[in-house]
């Protein structure tokens, strides 16, 4: 199977998985208590419809750039890669579970804390995955430096490592904080996990190619 094939329909994943995140935002109804004031009562929605989109965003520009590095595919790539489509399309229901059941308090609110942060960990093993395959295999079309190499799985496990990280606190103090530490997160990957690395002819890299600059997200 083509390249190609396997990014376009990645990107329908998660087209569909982002355009998904709306349908569950409410704008109310009709009632004596004022359109503002249901709007104001349902800022959950809002909040993790406006994370989870970025979240995505940000799926996306890692995952556009990690075929940009590919000169080929091969199945063990392909399976990791549905592995990250399975968890990107849960990411509406997470949304949609976090909304409505984070301020209850109780053990519905760590339950769905649980439904949230498990999925985003899913999603970053999965694509931490997927880089440690492409580079250790030798699916890449210009060489990375040992260093460079080091530097970019670091940025993939830093999801993996703090996912679980902002869930326990969530669960240990209010579950509001967690669209705050997740922002924290996409902020990172959207700003300096956007940073370039070097790839090209360098001494000691794990293969060959023409050297080029590619962002890191």
């Amino acid at each position: 199977m083509g390249k190609g094939r396997v990014e376009n329909f990645s990107d329908g994943v998660l087209a569909v998985a982002i355009t998904l995140l709306a349908v569950d935002l409410d704008a109310g109804v009709p009632s004596n208590v004022p359109l503002a004031t249901q709007i104001r009562e349902q800022w959950p929605s809002f909040a993790a419809y406006v994370l989870s989109f970025f979240l995505i965003g940000a799926i996306w520009f890692s995952h556009h750039f990690l075929f940009q590095l590919t000169n080929t595919i091969d199945q063990r790539l392909m399976l990791l890669n549905l592995l990250l489509l399975l968890f990107i399309v849960t990411i509406p229901y997470a949304t949609a579970t976090y909304a409505d059941y984070a301020l209850e308090g109780g053990a519905d609110a760590r339950t769905a804390l649980l439904v949230y942060g498990g999925v985003m960990e899913g999603m970053a093993i999965s694509r931490f995955l997927m880089a440690h395959h492409i580079l250790r295999a030798g699916l890449i079309h210009s060489p990375v430096s040992p260093p460079e190499s080091r530097k970019l799985l670091f940025r993939y496990r830093f999801g993996v490592l703090i996912f679980p990280i902002n869930t326990a606190i969530a669960i240990l103090t209010s579950a509001p904080i967690m669209l705050v530490l997740h922002a924290l997160v996409v902020v990172y990957y959207l700003g300096p996990g956007l940073r370039p690395i070097a790839v090209g002819s360098n001494p000691g890299s794990l293969t060959t190619g023409s050297t080029r600059n590619a962002p890191d997200p």
